[in-house]
């Protein structure tokens, strides 16, 4: 009796499609150890610094312990009562909205200017722009401290909002105006068909879905302000009016340092910006990546 034997499986089909020569692996193809590990070690080296200003604000004076028990918090109540830390606060906030306000009003007025009208110099005026990029602020100290003592503004926290102001100016309109050109034209000109004038049709079209746009500019320039130590410590003299990074500074003299009161008033200054960076970094990657782009 002869049997008909089953041909047997292909093991072409089960077997995967060998990779060919030259040809890099794909996402799904790489080892997963290969993209943890790099990213683990990454973020050891990050996190090291922060539990390190963690233990030295949380742990109580002359301790040499490597965890911050018993816990206390007299080094925030220290710098916060007696180092003015909460005057240095309030101004700080100041000149962050205040620097905010102003750079996206005068970033959005000089970005559409830059997108929807042409002119003679806009290619060397958008050249000057970049340039002005290369330029350190420390190189502007002297310049402005001119300008402001002429003006009777040293000593006021309007010349140092005005200050980052301008030193935030020109990257602000570069991406308002990338940002603007990716908003359809023809949106706007349907809006003129329907009667709106100019400033109407922008206001009720175009400002509406520059949200992303606005909100990464305004949060870049708020940061910036908040951060920036030169031009507080040039322009502000009295101690009343100075800003978080200048009273950093103070804490710090040539025979010896607090390190716990240091640590605490590093917390309080990072606390608003990990703040405003977890509730708009949505809108923040989406107004960087669609301004930089050319529409």
């Amino acid at each position: 009796m002869i049997t008909e034997i089953a041909p047997a499986p292909e093991r072409v089909a089960s077997e995967p499609a060998r990779r060919p020569r030259g040809r890099r692996p794909a996402w799904d193809e790489v080892p997963r150890w290969h993209i943890y590990l790099p990213l683990s070690i990454y973020l050891l080296f990050t996190l090291i610094p922060f539990y390190w200003i963690l233990l030295f604000a949380l742990r109580p004076a002359g301790s040499t312990s490597l965890v911050p028990w018993p816990m206390t918090f007299d080094h925030f109540g220290k710098v916060w009562n007696e180092r003015a830390f909460g005057t240095y606060f309030q101004n700080s906030v100041l000149v962050g909205v205040a620097t905010l306000v102003m750079t996206t009003l005068v970033a959005l007025a000089g970005g559409y200017a830059l997108a929807r009208f042409d002119f003679r110099i806009k290619k060397a005026f958008m050249l000057a722009l970049l340039c002005t990029q290369f330029v350190p602020g420390a190189l502007l100290l002297v310049p402005l401290f001119e300008i402001f003592a002429n003006l009777r503004m040293i000593n006021s926290l309007a010349s140092v909002v005005i200050a980052e102001t301008v030193f935030q100016l020109p990257l602000s309109m570069i991406l308002i105006s990338g940002f603007i050109r990716n908003v359809p034209f023809s949106l706007e000109e349907a809006a003129w068909v329907d009667g709106c004038n100019r400033f109407t049709a922008f206001r009720i079209v175009v400002l509406p879905l520059l949200r992303p746009g606005l909100i990464a500019v305004g949060s870049f320039a708020f940061v910036h302000a908040w951060n920036h130590f030169l031009f507080a410590l040039m322009f502000l003299s009295d101690q009343g009016k100075q800003t978080i990074p200048v009273g950093l500074n103070t804490l710090m003299s040539a025979d010896s340092v607090d390190l716990g009161a240091l640590a605490a008033g590093g917390i309080i200054a990072a606390v608003p910006v990990v703040i405003v960076f977890a509730f708009i970094q949505k809108w923040l990657i989406t107004g960087f990546s669609a301004g930089a782009v050319k529409g």
